[in-house]
């Protein structure tokens, strides 16, 4: 994927003169992308996948859709989904996140993008889809929470965007790649910060005598995830905002393993792997899930989704996406060194099948950040559009994703992305800022 200075989607992005003064896109550059395309379609990898859970509460729930069109009818713009959602203190959330994401994220992906403009949309598309997500659900209900992970894969890109802990690892090219991270206070002391800064209490639970025991938790609650979908009751700065990550896989495929915490409290990816090793993805979820079990016994909803990911073996010519410069973190991961050859560098940017790239990457917690303009492209958002919830505003109804009303004056309040008055209060609540304006107007 590369940065873009024209206009995307349905514009025109080479020929002539742009207005903005940008360079034309050369014409054999054009030419390669729309081959590349052209191939993409008809080159995508194989998929197969399977499940298996035992259920101790009943509140895991699994979204698995291989077959979704990101332009209905148009079996070129294919892509899959796969979800787990482990709820906790009732199934709400994680059913209503199931049946309601999916939507939201295509929702806030903008209209008549090419492939590679919707790879580049999907980081923030994401944030997007899953803050809309929790501020509707929490019109319905207070008490109820869940973990999200969540995986789309168009091709060999393997986007995952996740929230609490469960996990997404990958294995591909004899190497165990985390795509997620634990959102749990015992494993961020920048979480605990956050929390804390934004007005929650995190501590151990208290017992007689003073003793502190068990994991990190913030009170009153006692939740000891950072980051969920729900859990109003806790406190909004337990926040939705997903790490993200996206990879280019190499045309040697690999294997997802998505599982829930009953999984992964018990089993090491290591483990997980080679337990499961060689056998088709129904059985070896079945053997993940059944190993965790035997280990410890049924102690919470124990969840397991696995997905092949084949491609073909003489497939050396699919595109691989350039990293985007930008505001996330981009960077190679886990590169296989080739002897040199004679192709041009050219070449070399849509052919190299011997590496798994790393093309995004971001787990910040700030709205202002996430949802930037130019985050992680640029001219790609409608400026007059919410940036979570999608709803139209006029010139002077929104209110930039970088305005602090805690600070007046602050900078760049002129700047879009602009939300919608509720999801402006929306992340003032998650930062902590509602919560201290409404003590100061309490104590006048």
């Amino acid at each position: 994927m590369s940065s873009r200075s024209g206009s995307v989607g349905g514009g025109s992005v080479g020929g002539g003169s742009s207005a903005g003064g940008g360079a034309a896109v050369p014409l054999a550059v054009l030419l390669r992308r729309e081959v590349a395309s052209e191939r993409t379609a008809s080159e995508r990898p194989e998929l197969h996948s399977g499940l298996f859970s035992q259920a101790k509460k009943g509140e895991d729930f699994t979204f698995l859709k291989p077959d979704c069109e990101r332009v209905p009818g148009v079996p070129s713009s294919s892509f899959s989904a796969f979800g787990l959602f482990d709820g906790h203190n009732g199934n709400g959330a994680a059913i209503y996140t199931k049946e309601n994401l999916l939507n939201n994220i295509l929702s806030a992906v903008p209209a008549d993008l090419n492939r590679e403009d919707w790879l580049a949309a999907l980081p923030r598309s994401l944030v997007a889809a899953f803050v809309k997500t929790d501020k509707d659900f929490m019109t319905k209900a207070r008490s109820s929470g869940t973990t999200v992970t969540f995986v789309i894969i168009d091709g060999l890109v393997i986007t995952v965007a996740s929230v609490g802990d469960s996990r997404c690892v990958l294995e591909a090219e004899g190497s165990i790649y985390h795509l997620s991270s634990d959102h749990r206070f015992d494993a961020s002391k920048e979480e605990v910060d956050r929390v804390t800064e934004s007005g929650g209490d995190v501590g151990r639970l208290n017992v007689v005598g003073g003793a502190e025991i068990g994991p990190l938790r913030c009170w009153p609650g006692g939740l000891c995830l950072s980051r969920s979908i729900g859990d109003q009751d806790v406190g909004q700065f337990i926040v939705p905002v997903p790490l993200v990550k996206q990879v280019k896989l190499s045309t040697a495929g690999g294997r997802l393993i998505i599982a829930s915490d009953g999984v992964w409290d018990v089993l090491s990816p290591e483990v997980a792997f080679n337990c499961s090793r060689e056998l088709p993805p129904e059985h070896a979820a079945e053997q993940i899930v059944k190993t965790a079990v035997q280990s410890k016994g049924l102690r919470d909803d124990t969840t397991c989704i696995v997905v092949d990911i084949i491609a073909e073996k003489n497939n050396s010519s699919m595109p691989l996406p350039k990293k985007q410069p930008g505001i996330g973190v981009f960077k190679n991961m886990f590169c296989k060194k080739k002897s040199s050859d004679s192709s041009s560098h050219a070449d070399r940017e849509y052919v190299d099948p011997d590496i798994v790239e790393e093309i995004f990457e971001d787990g910040c917690a700030l709205l202002s950040r996430r949802l930037d303009s130019e985050y992680p492209v640029r001219n790609m958002f409608k400026l007059f559009i919410c940036a979570i919830c999608q709803v139209e505003l006029k010139p002077n109804q929104g209110i930039s994703v970088h305005e602090d009303s805690s600070q007046p004056g602050s900078l760049r309040r002129w700047d879009g992305p602009f939300l919608c008055q509720s999801c402006q209060e929306k992340k003032e609540a998650m930062e902590g800022k509602r919560r201290s304006q409404d003590s100061s107007k309490n104590s006048e």
